[in-house]
């Protein structure tokens, strides 16, 4: 009588008819899993060491482009991101494996590998190279950017 269970419906049938070149088995990547200044609890996924504060999806975009992956971005805000500012929308989708299960790219085959990889880069980025203006204060400098905010403590 039951009509939720059926059996003929295996629960991984998603993965019969989606190629890993199917944007839908591609990873998703929110800015947040990379920015330093976040928690673990709001998202961080890689050691702080390795982050970079407050990354932009169009920096992960840039990067992932020039690393040869196929990427998209989707407007979609990380659920747990409280600031509904523009700045953190975004959420990158990257194909991390071939249809035959092999890695688009074999030097970053796994997610983790890929944010390790982005928290590298995306400080070189020019991007970021001229706003530091050179030398390394950015973390005394940059306080000044929130504008009317009062301490959100």
């Amino acid at each position: 009588m039951h009509s939720h269970a059926h059996p003929s419906a295996p629960l991984l049938q998603w993965s019969d008819d989606k190629k890993h070149s199917d944007r839908e088995r591609w990873i998703c990547i929110y800015p947040a899993y990379i920015n330093s200044k976040k928690t673990i609890p709001q998202g961080r996924r890689i050691a702080k060491e390795k982050c970079v504060e407050n990354p932009t999806h169009q920096e992960i975009r840039d990067v992932l482009d020039a690393t040869g992956f196929k990427v998209g971005v989707e407007n979609k805000l990380y659920p747990r991101e409280r600031s509904k500012e523009i700045l953190y929308r975004g959420r990158i989708r990257v194909q991390l494996k071939n249809d035959d299960g092999t890695p688009v790219n074999p030097t970053l085959p796994t997610r983790e590998s890929v944010l390790i990889h982005l928290g590298e880069m995306i400080p070189k980025l020019k991007s970021r190279n001229v706003k530091a203006g050179g030398d390394q204060v950015s973390s005394s400098s940059s306080s000044g950017k929130g504008k009317g905010k009062k301490g959100r403590r």
